[in-house]
């Protein structure tokens, strides 16, 4: 298997992640190389003019597939939970890199926080 095979078959896996998500935000972007979702509401932030914010996405690139979830960089106690497997895949504040198929357990981390950052961002009313 190839390295841009693992990275599709890695693409698929994480974009089944926000995919759950999508009929409670708007997806920006679904292709085979970009999943973006963004808030169906306009953003309560005056920096962002009343445009939807963005919540996460999944991109394949050439060296990896990278996971960004926003939500991470405005919720500290979500940032705090995030277990020592999935830490090492973090690049940043809000992405996680990665070469090859998430394991189990990274897989079902991602889907924690994501979970909570819709719950989060939810009662925030900013979806």
């Amino acid at each position: 298997m190839t390295a841009s095979a693992n990275f599709e078959t890695a693409f698929a896996l994480l974009k089944t992640v926000f995919a759950k998500h999508a009929k409670r935000l708007a997806v920006k972007a679904d292709t085979p190389v970009e999943f973006t979702l963004l808030t169906r509401s306009p953003s309560p932030f005056p920096q962002h003019k009343g445009h939807p914010m963005y919540f996460g996405s999944v991109r394949l690139g050439k060296a990896y597939v990278s996971f960004h979830l926003m939500p991470l960089y405005m919720n500290a106690p979500l940032a705090s939970a995030i277990s020592p497997a999935l830490k090492k895949r973090m690049q940043g504040k809000t992405c996680f890199n990665f070469r090859n198929d998430p394991e189990k357990e990274v897989l079902a981390d991602l889907k924690r926080l994501t979970d909570a950052a819709v719950k989060d961002w939810s009662a925030k009313k900013w979806l």
